[in-house]
């Protein structure tokens, strides 16, 4: 099983599967291409996700569903097509892809979710892309309600 050097964990094995693929990278991390997705129980519903080239790089995330369980999901048409997704309609989140929210943390006591442009996740393919919405339906600093934050620790 291969290895990854972690920010947060030190030295772990990883499945294969678990590795998401991001043709175009992430905004200011263009050349960061492939991820790890690692989830521990002591931590649900926070995830992180972890570059497999740069061991200091690693974002923390939520999945969409424990920020905003209501959450409608609005990737454009290229991004569909770039996801290897039917262009022709939103993806049924669960089935077709995983979203996920990144986390900014502005203090030790205030973070935010990025509801704005959440990572969106091809699970047949495990190609990955970060959708930025072309409406204001939601805020890039939305700000994390106690509930999900308790649940994370």
């Amino acid at each position: 099983m291969p290895t990854v050097d972690t920010k947060y964990f030190g030295t772990m094995e990883y499945r294969e599967e678990s590795v998401f693929d991001f043709p175009h990278g992430l905004p200011a991390f263009e050349n960061e291409r492939n991820f790890v997705l690692i989830e521990r129980p002591e931590n649900q519903p926070l995830v992180f996700l972890q570059s497999l080239s740069r061991p200091n790089l690693c974002f923390l995330v939520f999945p969409i569903w424990a920020v905003d369980p209501d959450y409608q999901l609005g990737v454009s048409r290229e991004d569909l097509e770039a996801l290897g997704l039917d262009p022709e309609r939103q993806p049924a989140q669960g089935s077709d892809v995983l979203v996920l929210a990144l986390v900014s943390m502005r203090d030790k006591f205030s973070a935010t979710v990025n509801l704005m442009a959440p990572i969106v996740v091809n699970l047949k393919t495990r190609r990955a892309q970060q959708a930025i919405r072309q409406d204001s339906l939601y805020s890039y600093q939305h700000v994390l309600q106690p509930s999900a934050a308790e649940r994370a620790c």
